[in-house]
């Protein structure tokens, strides 16, 4: 009997590991959501200040939506698959609803990471040069991991995920913010459906048996810590069979990305 448990585990992790990840932007999703970012619950002025809404151009008529964290007076925190084939960006600033920021910039200016692979999705990260913004009550910056924490795993702690991700196929990203509550996964998880080819320690796995978490429109957001607020990870893929289908989702860790971020911005901590 022990046998047959091996041969059958190794079996359902053959085939979990076929699974297909997609960017979450590109994610189907279900007719029956609960909430914008899936079964999560409405953001009230001021709690995400320094979240941003994101509407690519690739200047041949395409568009899509993204979110985005502000992480210094003049940058922004993405994914790279949002800021991929684009030309320009229209950012939203302080605004619960996705199209009545507190005011907008646009920027052309993007860094994407130099080993992006469109292919596996990782290095996953991109960072928008944006005209300076005044911090206040409403318009703030998040501030990221310390280089003390570069070897934390996060396993088990507990993290805000914010976006105007989509409510069902037909009706498009959501115009309010939704706030979702998150614990984070060990990478095992993820690794159980996508592969441990593909799932990396710069990866941050979240686990969704409640269909708690991201969904079309809610890629390139930030996933922020309760306990100090800073930000550990960027909505990156998901999987193919759509936002509620009870799969993990994978994030990019950001602290994989520090020297990155500080050679680039010159932000660090």
């Amino acid at each position: 009997m022990r046998v047959l448990g091996v041969l059958l585990i190794s079996m359902l992790a053959l085939v979990a590991a076929l699974e297909k990840p997609v960017p979450v932007k590109d994610m189907p999703v279900g007719s029956k959501i609960n909430g914008r970012i899936t079964n999560g619950y409405p953001a009230y002025e001021g709690k995400v200040p320094y979240i941003v809404s994101l509407r690519f151009d690739n200047g041949n008529g395409g568009a899509w939506v993204c979110g985005g964290s502000i992480i210094g007076n003049e940058w922004v925190l993405t994914a790279a698959h949002c800021t991929h084939g684009a030309s320009s960006v229209t950012i939203g600033y302080g605004g619960l609803w996705r199209t009545q920021p507190q005011f907008s910039h646009v920027s052309s200016d993007f860094i994407e990471h130099h080993a992006y692979d469109t292919g596996n999705l990782r290095n996953d990260i991109a960072l928008i040069r944006t005209p300076h913004v005044d911090f206040w009550a409403l318009v703030n910056k998040v501030e990221l991991p310390r280089y003390e924490d570069r070897y934390n795993n996060y396993y088990g702690w507990w993290a805000l995920l914010s976006g105007w991700g989509k409510t069902s196929d037909s009706s498009g990203v959501s115009d309010y913010l939704n706030c979702v509550d998150i614990q984070i996964a060990d990478n095992s998880v993820c690794e159980a459906y996508y592969g441990s080819t593909f799932i990396t320690p710069n990866h941050v796995c979240i686990a969704t048996p409640e269909n708690k978490g991201s969904c079309s429109g809610d890629s390139g957001g930030p996933l922020v810590l309760h306990e100090d607020n800073r930000q550990v990870a960027i909505v990156s893929f998901g999987s193919s069979e759509g936002c509620l289908s009870k799969r993990p989702k994978g994030m990019t860790r950001v602290t994989s990305y520090l020297d990155w971020i500080r050679d680039h911005t010159g932000i660090s901590y």
